[in-house]
């Protein structure tokens, strides 16, 4: 579905992401992990073409659809103006959305349970509602390739819940490919077939979630010690920081 050989980028003559190179079947999903300023979102704009590489390639099968992390509009459109601007590649240049185009708007909208949002204006919605209504958007295209920036970053845990159960439900059910980052590694070991853990701009690990989601790797992305916890009575586990603790001076005062 998606290989990238030796992939180089730059921005303002800077290097930001030298000699990247990983692949993704089809039916896969893929997670992206690293620290702020990594190149994660960078890596993800070269992905659906907004960056072009100085050197290497990517290589896509099939169509493109794209969730960033931020979005705003400048004029009121409502919740289904924004969700029926994704049914433009099927609408031509000057077509209009016609019966077809508003019920498969509906039926994400109500696979997201953002129903009764539809006539709310966007600009208008907590930060958390438009990730879903955008979310909606990628899925009315259509799209073989689902690319989402940080997904959950705007959402409690309930609405993170639901949309990694979605995500879930589009590889199984219809065998959808997708892609996004996080800052969650729990995220991963929920959904994630692979995992790219991207510790600089030129050195990264890559493969199975379950052979390179481990606390030592992880502890080597994020430069901190992060442990593995299992779930009493699950058969689950996650990841936790442990955050270093100031060490405390003869006078009571930490250092």
């Amino acid at each position: 579905m998606i290989e990238v050989r030796n992939l180089t980028v730059e921005r303002g003559g800077k290097p930001i992401l030298s000699g990247y190179e990983f692949s993704l079947e089809a039916g896969g999903i893929l997670a992206v992990l690293g620290a702020n300023g990594v190149g994660k979102t960078t890596l993800i704009n070269t992905l659906i073409g907004v960056l072009k590489p100085r050197q290497g390639t990517v290589q896509v099968k099939g169509k493109v659809g794209f969730v960033p992390q931020l979005f705003e509009v400048p004029f009121a459109y409502s919740c289904l103006d924004i969700a029926l601007m994704g049914r433009a590649r099927h609408l031509g240049l000057f077509g209009s959305p016609g019966k077809k185009d508003f019920e498969i708007v509906r039926h994400y909208f109500r696979m997201l349970g953002i129903e009764s949002l539809e006539t709310h204006a966007f600009n208008a919605l907590s930060g958390g509602q438009r990730q879903l209504v955008m979310i909606a958007q990628a899925l009315v295209s259509e799209c073989e390739l689902l690319v989402l920036d940080e997904p959950c970053a705007a959402l409690d845990y309930k609405n993170q819940d639901k949309v990694l159960k979605l995500l879930h439900q589009l590889q199984t059910e219809h065998g959808l490919t997708i892609i996004f980052s996080t800052h969650m590694p729990q995220h991963a070991v929920e959904i994630a077939t692979d995992v790219l853990l991207m510790t600089s701009g030129t050195h990264f690990m890559r493969g199975k979630t379950v052979d390179v989601l481990t606390s030592e790797n992880l502890s080597t992305l994020y430069d901190l010690p992060i442990a593995r916890a299992n779930f009493d009575g699950l058969p689950k586990h996650t990841f936790a920081p442990v955050f270093r603790q100031q060490e405390v001076r003869n006078d009571g005062r930490s250092d």
